[in-house]
């Protein structure tokens, strides 16, 4: 595995990483998760977000390196729906009051069994997920419910590098960080990747 290029602040357990290798499909929440939680008006009462520009370059490798992506989100929100199409998210799911049933219906779409995927939720309305998926996760500022159903929680905060985190951890699970870095690391090649 690329030990050198994998340097977190905490090294995950070795069934972490085991679970991690599993993983085809990672699905996301949004609010506290690819944002920090908090949720901005303008005058016009028109909602604005954050994301964070290494979630989504993290996303993109994993997309880039057969991992489907997925959000599952309780709001729903056109920004949520632009930053999607940005990364090119596979499945997007927005208005889940009932996270358990969309995960559901993702798995049918998606055509991955459970311990196939990873989820990452910062709060009690994502439990249903993270009580049924292979690699449950979560973020320091979650909610302490969601924080006790994960395998595995982030050094990094939701909306500031959870998910780049939680990337890196699958990219180095399947043997792939290195061929996802690799554009980055030669001299003699052009990166091919959109920046997001």
């Amino acid at each position: 595995m690329s030990n050198h290029l994998y340097q977190p602040k905490t090294m995950p357990s070795a069934e972490v990483i085991a679970k991690a290798a599993q993983v085809k499909l990672l699905i996301l929440d949004v609010d506290g998760v690819l944002t920090t939680g908090y949720l901005d008006y303008n005058r016009d009462g028109e909602m604005l977000k954050s994301f964070y520009v290494q979630d989504g370059l993290g996303l993109q490798l994993l997309r880039q390196t057969g991992t489907q992506l997925a959000i599952i989100s309780g709001r729903d929100s056109a920004v949520t729906a632009a930053r999607a199409r940005d990364l090119k998210i596979h499945h997007v799911l927005q208005g889940a009051q009932d996270k358990g049933a969309a995960l559901n219906q993702l798995l049918q779409t998606a055509q991955v069994g459970l311990n196939e995927c990873a989820y990452m939720g910062d709060d009690v309305i994502d439990l249903p997920i993270l009580r049924q998926v292979g690699l449950a996760c979560s973020v320091p500022n979650g909610h302490f419910l969601a924080r006790a159903a994960a395998h595995w929680v982030s050094d990094a905060s939701g909306g500031a590098g959870a998910v780049r985190e939680l990337s890196e951890l699958i990219l180095f699970a399947t043997n792939k960080l290195a061929l996802a870095y690799a554009p980055y690391l030669r001299d003699d090649v052009t990166a091919q990747l959109k920046m997001m």
